[in-house]
């Protein structure tokens, strides 16, 4: 749907023609530009200074900061929260929407709340179980998935109503997105839960971590059988590892990761393997932008948050484009590049 293109209050720039959204992630992916978005972990803090010290690291190399919700089912400040301070001082975040703590009716209620405060991108996600967490004890919700979640986001920006049929006023102008694992078991069935959520609603997808090309490239190839591809904006997440025994850690503890032998091997015999894990991760940015039907990356660099400059700068993915970021004057030329 192609909303009309007039200035809205709280939004930095108007709807362009075929957008759903006046977010800047959305101008970069539909420009044809690779673009690049990053994690940042919301402080355990109230803190508003904590949000953007975190935040001030990625200056000038992304084009969206993701908010996560309550990642591994670990109570931090939430994204709603974080979304809105970063919306105060410029940036771009991606709001992340957890089915394991909300029902539908606070779902649709932050959606719209969200939106009203600028947030132009929401990414759709089913939630960590809370026996991950922190606080296992926890009442999980589960009210919905994350397919369902899709399909309730694009009645309200699309149907303007909620899902009881009950109409909004002013839709949430937003680009609606979620997460898929190219390289978790099973391999298969992974390019058909795309379509599933493509189907849904998802206009871009930020995977998982893929340490594995092969894999990948199979998985994009049945996304094209698919015909997938030119219907979905596809960001491939990596990020750097510190040592040997923390990738083989990740490998046999978090569910869906698939880490190669020849990775870790690589680590082990590095004399610095920190920095040996932030070549690995340029390496693999700088493969991801040959492959077709990749239109960017996704970098979770987790405590290691000041890596990601030097990944993305060496990388050279950026070809020179500075993404927008607080302070930046913002001439007529930047705000077209930004």
């Amino acid at each position: 749907m192609i909303f009309e293109d007039e200035p809205v209050p709280g939004y930095p720039l108007p709807i362009l023609p075929g957008h759903v959204s006046p977010g800047r992630l959305e101008r970069v992916l539909r420009a044809g530009a690779f673009a690049v978005t990053t994690e940042l972990a919301p402080p355990d803090s109230a803190d508003p200074e904590d949000v953007y010290k975190r935040a001030r690291v990625f200056d000038g190399y992304v084009d969206a900061i993701n908010a996560t919700d309550g990642s591994g089912a670990n109570c931090h400040m939430s994204s709603l929260a974080v979304c809105a301070l970063l919306t105060r001082v410029g940036y771009a975040p991606v709001m992340q929407i957890s089915c394991r703590d909300k029902n539908r009716i606070a779902i649709q209620g932050d959606i719209l709340g969200g939106a009203a405060m600028g947030v132009c991108n929401m990414l759709c996600l089913s939630g960590d179980g809370v026996q991950a967490g922190d606080h296992p004890q926890a009442k999980p919700v589960f009210d919905l998935d994350a397919l369902s979640l899709l399909e309730i986001g694009r009645t309200l920006r699309d149907e303007k109503r909620f899902q009881s049929g009950r109409k909004v006023t002013f839709a949430p102008r937003v680009f609606f997105g979620a997460a898929e694992n190219p390289c978790g078991p099973p391999v298969e069935h992974r390019a058909l839960r795309l379509a599933k959520k493509v189907a849904a609603g998802a206009q871009f997808i930020q995977t998982q971590y893929v340490y594995d090309l092969d894999r990948l490239r199979a998985f994009m190839r049945a996304v094209e059988d698919l015909g997938l591809l030119g219907k979905v904006f596809i960001l491939v997440g990596v990020g750097p590892f510190k040592t040997a025994k923390g990738a083989e850690f990740m490998r046999n503890n978090v569910p869906g990761t698939h880490i190669p032998d020849a990775i870790i091997q690589r680590l082990a015999g590095a004399q610095d393997q920190a920095r040996e894990g932030r070549r690995i991760c340029v390496e693999l940015i700088q493969e991801l932008r040959t492959i077709n039907g990749v239109h960017g990356v996704h970098v979770m660099a987790y405590r290691q948050e000041e890596s990601v400059a030097e990944i993305i700068r060496d990388s050279g993915v950026l070809a020179g484009r500075v993404p927008w970021y607080p302070g930046r004057d913002q001439d007529p030329a930047d705000r077209k590049a930004s």
